[in-house]
Order: structure tokens, then C-alpha cells, then sequence
């Protein structure tokens, strides 16, 4: 048998951290959800610890995803004195939570290996700006990395970056995340759009009860590059940026403001109007087409925009494709999860637990099914590591599906908490931010 020396040790060790898969973002590159490195298990026990490699407690409240960069795991948490309170499932209340207490932001690193926390930065104390729903948290926004700095919104609390230490660099007020139901402005449920890192510059989209814009900031020094004004109702998605044909454009989602922007100036390329009227899904990219979802009112689209799209491209009916729209389905598509797309297939999961699997390119669907038994929410989007699909219920029920035309459910594990977090997916290692925990699912 062979024995490592400890320089060896060491040089294998950095090694193994050089060529690990990153997940910098929401939902990782491009919002993709997918990391095909390696396969996950399909099956582990958190009470026997069978394909657990490690749990970590995670304190206070937080919907924000872990991300991933070498071997470092990053994510923001909201605590205060005493336990909030946290109501998930199916229901229809749309009254905030009154929360008038002093909280704490924190930004906190683990070692991907092991799960031990390596430092806990406070980035800001203060009482909340806005109010949230009984699901949501002041801590939805998935932070963004480089590699070298983090970028995290604090909700209200404005925008921060931080270097990998921990250290703060800068921050910019944002002004207040009034996000809640148009039609009821007192009902305020939380700010949820996350940033993205392009390059130099950070991008937030920020659609609010009044103000809305989109805008860029210099990630060194958070120096405003450029904001562009929107028109829309509160939306909760995160831009996607990417390229296609030559042109870098930020996709984002809305209801009366869809549309694609340039990165470099944030002059606005393409605009959409329509949809449901509680936009959260982030767009996904490709096959040459912008895949945008969105759900409640009188309708819930699932639609293909061409990603050349120019101008206004409005159908003069929802139901009806153009030049610029390849397909649509008016009543198919998503109220809370991003959908993914793996192998040809787009796959859209619904809040009650339905999934629904499209052809990526012509929008004919494969089949449409149920993950578990009704009664379940569904919050947290899907992850893929290109060969099964994993589907989160707020009960922390995992559901397994293989990526087919068919559907082949592949069974249900179980977190043991609750779980409204979109997971991080990485070289066959998925983690999952519960109630009050990391937890690293993969094969021992």
C-alpha cells in the first residue's frame, strides 16, 4: 500500500480542491442547476448517516442557498434573540410577520470536506426595513462568488461584498425591498432576487412596489456602472446572464417586463409583456432559447423566447407564438421553482408537486406527473446531476426522478427538517440548507 507523505498529502489535497466543480450562484453557472461531473446517490438515510458525509448547524433563519468555490461553502443567514417562527406548506394567508426586533447578518464559510464552520461574519445589526411572509426569511438572496469576493443581499439592508476572509470590502444602500402583493401593498413578503457576477460587475434586479430597476455595480469597489428603470409589479426571480450569436445579454423575468438587456450599458434589447402576476422563477438558457415561467392570476405560461428576440415581442394573444416566440403552453408553467433543463428536456416542477417534462426545442410535453401523494408544498427548484433529478418538498422530502421522456420516479428520501432552500449540486455531492443545517448528501 502506498503512503502519502504530508507534502504529498498536502499537494494532493490542493489538487483535489483546484479541480473541484464551483457553484458560485443561485442554481450555479448560468442558473443551470446542473453539475454532470459525477452522479449523486439517489438513496440515503440522514438518521443512519448513510450517504450523509457530514450536517452542520446553521443558526437563525435563511432561504438563501449555499454556493460552492474550491473548498469553501458560503451562505447568509437572519438570527435574533429567541426562535422565529417559520410556516411552510399550502396556504393562502398573504399577512406578514411583524418582526420589530434587532436582527444579525450573517455571512458564514464551511469547509466543504468536513462541514466545519471556518469564520462568521456579521455584515449588518439592525431592525428590518420591510416585513416578511410567514415562508420567507431576511435571508432569501443566495450570495455570488468570484473566487475572490462574495456579494450578498441583505434584503433591505442593501448590498455587501466581502473577501473570501470574511473581511468586508463595501456596501450600497439599495433603498427599501418593498416586495409583497401589488394588489395589497401592506402585505410585504420579503426581497428574494439574488446577484449574479459578470466579469467586473455585479447584477441586481431589483422590482419593488415602486422604483423597480435593474442595475451594475464595479465588484472591487461597488461603484454604480449603470441602472436601467423597469415597470413591473414586485418579482423575486435573478437575472441570467449569457451569450448567444455574438450578443451578452441579462435575461430577466417579470410579468409586464420581461426582457433581455446588455450587460455593458444596460440598454434594454427585448421586452415581453404577460404572465402570472407573482413572477419568481429565474430564467434558464439554452438551445438558442430563453425557457421563462411564471404563475397566479388568469394565467401560468411556460414559454421558449428566441434568444435573438429585438423590440417588443408580444404576442397580440398570450397563447400565441411569433417570430421571437418558438413555443408556449398559457397553463403549464411554474408558480415557485426555476425549471431545469437536462439533456433536451425541460422540466418544470409545480408548487402543489407536479412535474412536468417539455421538449426543449418544439415545447411538446412528455408527461406530466405527481411526485408524492397531494397535501405537500413544493418551494425549493430542482437540481440535476445529469442523470436524476432532484426535487425538494418544504417538508424535506427529496424526490428522485430520472432525466427520461418518461417518468421514472426513482423514490423519496427524507432530510428530517423542513427545506425551502434550492440545494447546491457539485461533482456528485449535494447540499442541502435546512431549518437549522447544512447537510452534505454523497456516496461514502
Amino acid at each position: 500500500m502506498r503512503v502519502l507523505t504530508p507534502l504529498l498529502l498536502g499537494l494532493a489535497l490542493a489538487a483535489s480542491s483546484l479541480s473541484a466543480a464551483n457553484w458560485p450562484q443561485y442554481r450555479g453557472p448560468q442558473a443551470s442547476g446542473v453539475d454532470a461531473t459525477a452522479e449523486a446517490p439517489t438513496r440515503w438515510d440522514v438518521t443512519t448517516s448513510s450517504n450523509v458525509l457530514w450536517k452542520a448547524p446553521l443558526a437563525g433563519l435563511g432561504h438563501a442557498a449555499p454556493i460552492l468555490w474550491g473548498d469553501r461553502i458560503y451562505t447568509i443567514s437572519a438570527t435574533k434573540s429567541g426562535k422565529a417562527d417559520l410556516k411552510v406548506g399550502l396556504y393562502g394567508d398573504i399577512d406578514p410577520v411583524e418582526d420589530t426586533e434587532v436582527h444579525e447578518w450573517h455571512l458564514v464559510a464551511f469547509d466543504r470536506a468536513t462541514g466545519r464552520q471556518v469564520w462568521d461574519t456579521v455584515g449588518h445589526r439592525g431592525v428590518p426595513r420591510v416585513k416578511r411572509h410567514t415562508k420567507s426569511t431576511h435571508a432569501n438572496s443566495t450570495p455570488a462568488t468570484d473566487g475572490k469576493r462574495i456579494v450578498a443581499i441583505f434584503g433591505s439592508e442593501g448590498l455587501f461584498c466581502f473577501d473570501t476572509s470574511g473581511k468586508a470590502l463595501w456596501k450600497r444602500d439599495l433603498g427599501p425591498m418593498d416586495s409583497g402583493y401589488y394588489q395589497v401593498k401592506s402585505a410585504q413578503w420579503g426581497f428574494a432576487s439574488s446577484p449574479v457576477i459578470d466579469g467586473g460587475r455585479v447584477l441586481v434586479q431589483c422590482d419593488v412596489q415602486k422604483g423597480s430597476f435593474l442595475a451594475a455595480y464595479d465588484l472591487e469597489t461597488g461603484k454604480p456602472l449603470w441602472k436601467t428603470d423597469r415597470a413591473d409589479v414586485p418579482t423575486w426571480g435573478t437575472p441570467t446572464v449569457f451569450e448567444h450569436g455574438g450578443r451578452r445579454q441579462v435575461a430577466v423575468n417579470g410579468w409586464h417586463h420581461i426582457g433581455g438587456y446588455d450587460p455593458e450599458t444596460g440598454r434594454e434589447l427585448w421586452r415581453l409583456d404577460g404572465g402570472g402576476d407573482i413572477p419568481v422563477p429565474t430564467p434558464v438558457v439554452g438551445n438558442g432559447l430563453i425557457y421563462l415561467t411564471s404563475a397566479h392570476g388568469k394565467l401560468r405560461p411556460m414559454r421558449a423566447v428566441r434568444a435573438g428576440a429585438t423590440g417588443d415581442v408580444t404576442p397580440a394573444d398570450p397563447a400565441q407564438t411569433n417570430a421571437a416566440i418558438a413555443w408556449v403552453h398559457p397553463r403549464q408553467g411554474n408558480y415557485m421553482q426555476t425549471p431545469i433543463l437536462v439533456d433536451g428536456l425541460l422540466f418544470g416542477g409545480f408548487d402543489i408537486g407536479l412535474v412536468t417534462c417539455f421538449d426543449a426545442v418544439t415545447g411538446a410535453i412528455q408527461y406530466s406527473e405527481r411526485l408524492t401523494p397531494a397535501g405537500r408544498g413544493w418551494t425549493s427548484s430542482p437540481v440535476s446531476d445529469g442523470r436524476n433529478l432532484f426535487f425538494t418538498s418544504e417538508e424535506g422530502e427529496v424526490a428522485v426522478v430520472k432525466v427520461s421522456r418518461k417518468f421514472e420516479p426513482l423514490g423519496v428520501n427524507r432530510l428530517e427538517e423542513t427545506h425551502l432552500s434550492t440545494p447546491a449540486l457539485a461533482d456528485g455531492v449535494l447540499y442541502f440548507r435546512t431549518r437549522g443545517h447544512l447537510v452534505a448528501i454523497g456516496r461514502k
